[in-house]
Order: structure tokens, then sequence, then C-alpha cells
């Protein structure tokens, strides 16, 4: 059986700590962990840039939850959904196109809403 991967997100003020899953996306964000970056955000939603290379997953959609972690394919992104984007026709996230989603954040994540663009952001290994 698998182990748990768990990582701790920080971005400015804000840790928090999530769970990836077992795709074959999470997988390759796991084995490149640490990560740094700077945090861009569109409504609710944070993304950045990483040093992943991965497809778009067939199980991909536009539609996430709050709290969930995505990777969008076309920008090589990793994102973070708390609440509302640009996109959204209702309170649910809703990210610029279908993104794999590879894990979910522990707890509040509306958390992130003190987090400004241009924030740098630490993905590691909790």
């Amino acid at each position: 059986m698998a182990t748990e991967r768990k990582i701790r997100i920080i971005a400015g003020p804000v840790q928090a700590e999530a769970t990836l899953n077992e795709s074959p996306t999470a997988t390759s964000i796991w084995n490149a962990l640490p990560i740094e970056a700077r945090g861009n955000t569109w409504g609710d939603e944070i993304y950045f840039s990483i040093p992943v290379n991965a497809k778009q997953e067939k199980d991909a959609r536009d539609l996430v939850a709050v709290g969930e972690l995505g990777y969008w394919a076309p920008g090589t992104a990793f994102c973070i959904f708390f609440g509302r984007t640009p996109a959204s026709t209702d309170d649910r996230p809703r990210a610029a196109s279908p993104v794999n989603i590879i894990g979910t954040v522990s707890g509040d994540a509306t958390v992130f809403r003190k987090v400004s663009s241009g924030t740098k952001v630490t993905l590691e290994r909790a």
C-alpha cells in the first residue's frame, strides 16, 4: 500500500498541509519537491508554474471543490483553489480549463485569501 504523501504549502503568511493523491501527475510533483515559485492570484485561486511537465489526464475537469489542488497542463501550473474564480458560475471554483486533480488541502483552504499575487510559494514534503 502506498504511503500518504503529505506536503506543506508555505505562501507568505500562510502555511497549510495537503495530501497528494495517487495520480501520475501528483507522483511527478512529489518527485520534484521541493519547489519554489512566485504565486499569481486569479480570483480565489493561486497558481504558479512548476518544473513538472505532465499531460492532461482523462479525468481532468474545470469544476473543482474548495481546497482541491490542480495541475494545469497548458501552463505547467500548480493550482490551489479556495473559492470563486473569474470563470465561476456559482460559489464553486472553476479553472480556466480542465485541470488534473492532484490532491486536497487539509483544513480550511480559505486561509489562502491572505496571499497576494507575487508572493513566494514553497511546496515541500511534510
